[in-house]
């Protein structure tokens, strides 16, 4: 018992603030839905919220994230294990996902001869043509699952990633699990000092 607190403690010890707006996460009231977690609840209110980082001890496994990208060849999340990557969750309706976009870029052309990925799961577009031509727009070279009815997004723990919470991101150590996730948009500034602190981890 006292060493499941100790846990706890330490992941609560470890959140990074970041001031995030989303395009979901709450119904037209401003209530957040069961399960949103903290980051979701303070994107609702307009407010600064958090990324939640988890000790190493505490992460747990990614689902096993599979479909057809957006050019219709199958991806998963599998195929890069022994990399690190962060996976994000885009619409191509969501306005803060076109201000995050060309932010991902940069990191990808910063990060990814470290060994860092990026790739994103593309929801509630029901054909790939808008999300192709976003990817198009603001110069993605990153593969994107295409997941029209957010059906992926279910196998996830929703304190970390709410299905509602659109753009999320996640950060997801060599060894496939969960490091570190945001609720909202975030900037190159403020997600490359987490994706490069999972990066420089001993394999």
């Amino acid at each position: 018992m006292a060493a499941g607190r100790r846990g706890r403690a330490a992941a609560a010890l470890l959140l990074l603030p970041v001031v995030i707006t989303g395009c979901g996460g709450a119904d037209s009231t401003g209530t957040v839905g069961p399960g949103a977690g903290p980051a979701a609840a303070a994107s609702a209110a307009g407010t600064a919220a958090t990324a939640t980082v988890l000790p190493a001890a505490e992460r747990p496994p990614a689902p096993d994230t599979a479909g057809r990208d957006l050019a219709g060849r199958d991806l998963a999340l599998r195929s890069y294990r022994g990399k690190v990557v962060v996976l994000n969750v885009w619409g191509s309706w969501c306005a803060p996902c076109r201000a995050e976009a060309p932010e991902l870029e940069a990191l990808r052309g910063a990060l990814e001869s470290r060994g860092v990925r990026l790739v994103g799961v593309n929801v509630r577009d029901r054909s790939t043509g808008p999300a192709v031509g976003f990817e198009r727009t603001y110069g993605l070279h990153y593969p994107s699952i295409h997941d029209p009815d957010g059906k992926l997004l279910l196998a996830y723990p929703p304190a970390l990633l709410n299905p509602q919470a659109i753009p999320s991101t996640l950060v997801v150590d060599r060894q496939g699990r969960i490091a570190a996730a945001v609720s909202g948009p975030v900037t190159r500034a403020q997600l490359e000092p987490l994706v490069t602190r999972v990066a420089e981890e001993a394999p």
